[in-house]
């Protein structure tokens, strides 16, 4: 098993063990700052250095039994397994990932239907709604999103039982991804607070610390995707 450090999202260096080498070559920590690709989220990128060697992770994915693997490029230098390394993330990829991956969720609160689908990059990202007519105006749907992030609003963590979770189905706001289960926990991402509480819902994904920091963004395309399937893209501003 691979500790997930990505759970501390800011958290950009740190040192890890190797576990194991995979057939394909890529390479297992007992923990990691590197967040595998899941839920619409790519895999981090970034460098594992040891005593005589540097490998550029290129990507991160999921391997068996609760473990993380960091992929190199093929053919690369791979440490042995008992080597202490040196984690060092890409920053720059992964706080686009976080500042996009909240703003998606301040999506699925202006626009109040079932999600069918999503994904992350860098510098935008795009939800699929279960919805019939397209929003008849963006720019409305732009101000609307620009208010919630404006507003700095503290994003957190909770944790409920699967059972909890199944007593509540409400909070699942996607139809085509269902939590990960069999930990017997389900990870809750909150925006807000008790009292002014926007947004709640499962989610395995890194967030920024506070909305102000996804800065203005711009709703870009709204694309039909079957009869009752409408994708909508989101733009950091600056990145745009």
């Amino acid at each position: 098993m691979t500790e997930p450090l990505y759970r501390d999202a800011y958290l950009r260096k740190a040192t890890g063990t190797v576990i194991a080498v995979t057939e394909e070559g890529g390479l297992v920590l007992d923990r990691t700052i590197f967040y595998p690709t899941s839920g619409g989220q790519p895999g981090d990128c970034g460098r594992v250095t040891w005593a005589d060697g540097v490998l550029d992770v290129v990507a991160t994915v999921k391997g068996d039994a609760d473990t993380i693997v960091l992929v190199g490029a093929q053919g690369a230098q791979l440490p042995a397994v008992g080597s202490v390394v040196d984690q060092q993330l890409n920053w720059e990829n992964r706080f686009g990932y976080m500042r996009v991956h909240t703003a998606l969720h301040l999506l699925s609160v202006v626009i109040p239907l079932p999600v069918t689908g999503g994904a992350v990059s860098q510098s935008k990202g795009r939800l699929d709604f279960d919805m019939v007519e397209p929003p008849s105006d963006k720019g409305a749907l732009s101000i609307e999103l620009n208010h919630l992030i404006s507003r700095d609003l503290a994003v957190s963590e909770s944790w409920i039982s699967e059972a909890a979770l199944d007593a509540n189905p409400g909070l699942v706001k996607t139809l085509s991804v269902q939590p990960p289960r069999g930990t017997g926990r389900i990870r809750l991402v909150r925006i807000g607070d008790d009292v002014d509480q926007v947004d709640l819902q499962p989610c395995g994904g890194t967030h920024v610390a506070h909305t102000g920091e996804i800065g203005q963004v711009r709703i870009g395309k709204i694309e039909k995707k079957g009869a009752q399937n409408r994708r909508v893209y989101v733009h950091l501003v600056e990145d745009a």
